[in-house]
């Protein structure tokens, strides 16, 4: 049988160091097996001895954990340890580029989990795409390398000496200490990273890694420095649609022709979506990555270890985007639309008519940014004596995401070709089929009639640039006590974590040759180059596609924009969003670990109370917009003034977190475990934002039908955590060191989940120059003149009417070049769909987890195997009614995964099988729309050969069959975005003196 046992020799030594590795009870891998008299440590070496290790962890854990072994420092297979977290029952992970980058536990996304690096809560920091400004408080663990870990455990049930944060998990990442292995140690490591994906950069790619660790002889002195620089260049393409607008059927199809045909028309009232555009996009990307860890301990006496550790890791990014876009405009002329309840026009036709051919959007985007993480801290232990420990930890860490470019985080250099004489969209399929009727023989654009889309088509339109960064700092000190008994241990602790969250996000905008591309062949020689943007697609059925369109350089386009239009290429608009977060949290624990029998069976119990109390201010420096410019037909920019305002809002909260876990040996080698917890998770950034932000403009005029309004949002710095109320019931039975099956249930019920409540109001005095008296007054004239009432018409008359210009001496398109529509004083305040956070919704997630594990004897073979389920109480209706905002579960999904290993002599393999059904990830992706990630499965391999005691070579291959991402709303036909991804192989050598 195996029982947990407590003696009263050594084993103040053995606490203290799992206490300076961590805060948390359960065992870490470094941790000591005891006997009376000695203590022996646990080397973990081949593949098999770290399974058997990450079972002994597992088995001797309160509560329900499970973790992962390195073989060796630095022999973790996967690219980071998101993609090693996979592996384990319950965990799933969100991918970035096709590389494992947040991770989720039981349904509760990244925000909701907790991630401490030796049992210290890190910072996290990261932007999003397209320049965004971060709201997360979820780590990125694309930016940390895998070679200096020891392990990581998932804490599943919550514990009184555990940091609060995490409702999902708390994921603790330990490191190695060269104490915990004396001697000399030398690893020196090589990679080739082999990305299919790749296009214009590398394909092959170098990764270099090495570890030094000494010890002088008395074992008093201590170093450890291990570094990780790794280059990775790679591609994606796909297709996306920016929004899709839905509403309820009244029998009219916004800006249709008047002889539109409409087939399999959707019922009265019946829901129909509606999409903005079509989208066909190419990404190449250049990442590097650098990770270091300095270790240096002291040990002058057997009872005082001190430890003082650093560990930085940096990442550069730079992206090149490309893209070819239409824009759904006027005359919509066929539609054929879907039998879904919620339907959607997966025929889509549009013609011009009378109008000139309009512009096919070529946009050239770049992505520039870099990711810092610090962390030092100080760990000192004191053994008063056997029975009683002293443990000293604190920290001070920082995370940041900043700008790597004069141009910000993000540039949008627009082009275009008005080339477009009708545009049609087959949505049926997975990537769906662009078409276009080609025409650069109008004499109203001036193009070049040679029947083929070149340079000379090409014009400028609007460069936009964000300067985005994020910078979190945390500083944290924990005082511990450790009391050991003959039947158990109490523990007992304060804490003090102070946490600040910066975030600035800008946008500078300025017009080159304006929306209506009124410079085409402007652009120097050899700026563009022509690409077949199908050429890329590879899995899907792309026949009949418009494929045609360029690459380039945002920035190089940027620059000579800049000299020939007259600005600085430089990011310096005003801050839109200029936010602080700051929690200061003090906490206390006390917690009882007994061991006995019960019945003549080995038992366990830990009890703990846990009080916290945190105190918020959130504060905001903004620029006031003051005016939404009207630029063109649907187009709108939000534009700000010289004047900052400050907004400021203190807030604060008390908890008191109960945990109990049981845990019995029913039968010889069969444990069964119960455990209770109460946990919190706190609110995201904008969520506790004290300011409007993200303000922009309405879709199309207001006072047309099927507009939507303008949006913002706005925070509540009195929001309150999520409160969770945890069951854990589970049976295991380990019928070998390395064989076990388990069974579990588990229950969260979730309180204080931060609903959206869409408000329409107005926000910072903004007016609506597309629903004043000169609006108005456009209407009647152009009902005059017999002209339809379109975007581009109204538009036209309002400009042409203040502008003292004939409406017929240019087309509409010409209006929107030459001029901009400002909001006035006679102008209506402007509506907005202001989405606003409160407290007021709650939930319950539970399911199974099912895991096997077993080696078939000497044979070599092992496998693993498990499969989460997770249900939720609350999800999104797909056939409601669209006004209505909806709250749902996000990140709810089952898992699997199958691993089937070999092991023998010095040969190792491992074929891995990880699956993720489909899940709703957002419920507002667009005002009220849903988005769903589509089912997914990976396959990944490692093989390696020991040649000698000293060097093994190995390859290993990550989704080795190239499975692709896809992203649909409502229902499958309305795409949100699909991304093409392929395999990618590493071939290398590790070298240990």
């Amino acid at each position: 049988m195996n029982q947990k046992r407590f003696i009263k020799t050594k084993v103040a030594t053995s606490l203290s160091l799992i206490l300076g590795a961590t805060a948390l009870p359960a065992i870490s891998a470094e941790e000591v097996s005891q006997a009376e008299d000695s203590v022996e440590v646990i080397t973990v070496t081949g593949m098999r001895s770290s399974i058997k290790e990450s079972t002994r962890l597992k088995r001797d854990a309160s509560g329900v954990v499970d973790a992962i072994s390195a073989e060796d420092i630095g022999k973790f297979p996967d690219t980071n340890l998101a993609e090693s977290l996979q592996r384990i029952t319950g965990v799933s992970i969100d991918r970035d580029n096709g590389e494992g980058s947040k991770v989720t536990v039981r349904g509760f996304g990244p925000d909701y989990n907790m991630v401490t690096l030796n049992g210290r809560t890190m910072p996290a920091s990261s932007l999003p795409g397209g320049g965004g400004v971060s709201n997360s408080r979820a780590f990125e663990f694309s930016n940390l390398a895998s070679d200096a870990v020891k392990s990581v455990s998932v804490y599943k049930t919550g514990r009184a000496n555990t940091a609060t944060g995490g409702i999902g998990a708390v994921i603790n990442i330990v490191t190695g200490k060269p104490l915990d292995n004396p001697g000399t140690h030398v690893s020196v490591g090589a990679k080739a990273l082999i990305d299919t994906s790749n296009r214009v950069g590398n394909d092959v790619t170098p990764e270099l890694s090495g570890l030094f660790s000494w010890t002088d002889d008395e074992e008093k002195f201590g170093a450890s420095l291990s570094i990780n620089s790794q280059k990775r260049d790679s591609s994606t393409s796909g297709a996306f649609v920016n929004e899709w607008r839905t509403s309820l059927y009244d029998g009219t199809i916004p800006q249709a022709a008047s002889d539109i045909q409409l087939i399999n028309e959707p019922d009265i009232g019946q829901v129909y979506s509606m999409p903005s555009d079509l989208r066909y996009f190419i990404s190449d990307q250049e990442r590097e990555r650098t990770n270091a860890q300095l270790t240096l301990q002291f040990r002058p006496v057997e009872a005082l270890t001190a430890t003082l550790d650093y560990t930085y890791s940096k990442q550069d990014t730079f992206q090149a985007r490309a893209e070819q876009s239409i824009w759904m405009d006027v005359y919509k002329t066929s539609l054929g639309f879907d039998d879904q309840i919620s339907t959607t026009p997966v025929d889509f036709n549009e013609e011009r008519r009378d109008q000139a051919p309009r512009d096919l959007g070529l946009a050239l985007q770049e992505l520039n940014q870099v990711n810092e993480n610090d962390s030092i801290g100080l760990n000192i232990q004191y053994d008063v004596n056997d029975y009683f420990t002293l443990t000293f930890d604190g920290h001070s860490s920082s995370a940041e995401s900043a700008p790597d470019a004069s141009y910000g985080s993000w540039v949008n250099t627009g082009l275009g070709a008005n080339i477009v004489a009708g545009q049609s969209v087959d949505y049926s399929k997975e990537y769906p089929i662009m078409h276009v009727d080609f025409d650069d023989c109008d004499e109203r654009r001036g193009l070049n009639c040679n029947g083929i889309l070149d340079q000379d088509d090409v014009g400028t339109s609007i460069l936009d640039m964000r300067a985005s960064s994020q910078k979190t700092e945390i500083d944290e000190f924990r005082v511990i006590g450790a009391y050991q008994f003959e039947e158990g241990s109490i523990e007992f602790g304060i804490e003090s974590r102070s946490m600040e969250s910066h975030s600035i996000q800008s946008l500078t905008r300025h017009t080159m040759g304006n929306w209506g591309i009124e410079n085409p062949g402007e652009l120097p020689d050899n700026y563009l180059t022509p690409i077949d943007f199908t050429s890329e697609i590879n899995d899907f059925d792309k026949s009949g596609a418009f494929n045609q369109g360029f690459t380039g350089s945002a920035s190089q386009v940027g620059e000579w924009a800049a000299g020939a239009y007259g600005f600085d290429f430089i990011a310096n608009g005003a801050a839109a969003t200029n936010r602080t977060i700051k929690e200061d949290i003090t906490a206390a624990f006390f917690q009882l670990d007994l061991a006995g029998e019960l019945g003549g069976r080995p038992y366990n119990i830990s009890a703990g109370l846990r009080f916290e109390s945190t105190d918020i201010t959130s504060s905001a420096n903004v620029a006031l917009p003051n005016a939404v410019a009207w630029e063109g037909n649907q187009d709108f920019n939000v534009r700000f003034g010289e004047g900052m305002q400050d907004f400021s809002a203190k807030a604060g909260y008390d908890h008191i977190l109960p945990s109990f876990d049981f845990d019995i040996e029913v039968i010889d080698n069969v444990v069964t475990r119960f455990s209770f917890s109460k946990t919190i998770a706190r609110p995201t950034y904008d969520q506790l934002s004290a300011a409007a932000a993200d303000v922009s403009g309405p879709s199309a005029p207001t006072t047309l039908p099927g507009a939507q309004l303008g949006t913002a949002s706005s925070g509540d710095p009195g929001l309150v955590p999520l409160e969770s109320d945890n069951i854990d019931l589970s049976a295991e039975w380990y019928f070998d060191d390395t064989s076990y099956v388990s069974i579990g249930y588990y229950e969260k019920r979730v309180s204080n989940f931060a609903g959206r409540q869409p408000v329409v109001e107005n926000v910072y005095g903004l007016r609506d120059a597309t629903a004043g008296p000169r609006a108005q007054a456009a209407m009647l004239a152009l009902a005059e003149l017999g002209e339809e009432l379109t975007d581009s018409n109204l538009f036209a008359m309002v400009a042409a009417t203040e502008n003292n210009v004939d409406y017929f001496s240019m087309p509409a398109e010409q209006f929107e070049v030459d001029y901009d529509v400002m909001p006035n004083s006679d102008d209506p305040l402007m509506d907005f769909t202001v989405t606003k956070f409160v407290n007021n919704k709650e939930a319950k997630i539970n399911g199974f987890e099912i895991a096997v594990q077993h080696f078939f004897g000497e044979t070599g073979f092992g496998i693993q195997a498990n499969y989460t389920t997770v249900s939720g109480d609350v999800g999104f209706d797909n056939n409601a009614d669209p006004k209505i905002t909806q709250f749902a579960l996000v990140g709810l999904s089952d898992t699997a995964n199958l691993v089937l290993m070999y092991e023998k002599d010095n040969f190792q393999a491992r074929l891995a099988y990880n699956w993720r059904d489909d899940f709703l990830n957002s419920q507002a992706r667009y005002i009220n729309e849903p988005a769903y990630t589509e089912e997914y499965a990976q396959i990944d391999f490692n093989v390696a050969y020991q040649v000698n005691e000293n060097m093994s070579v190995f390859i290993e291959g990550i989704n080795i069959t190239g499975e692709d991402t896809r992203i649909h709303g409502r229902t499958a036909v309305q795409l949100w975005n699909l991304a093409e991804q392929e395999a990618r192989y590493a071939i290398g050598a590790r070298y240990t003196f």
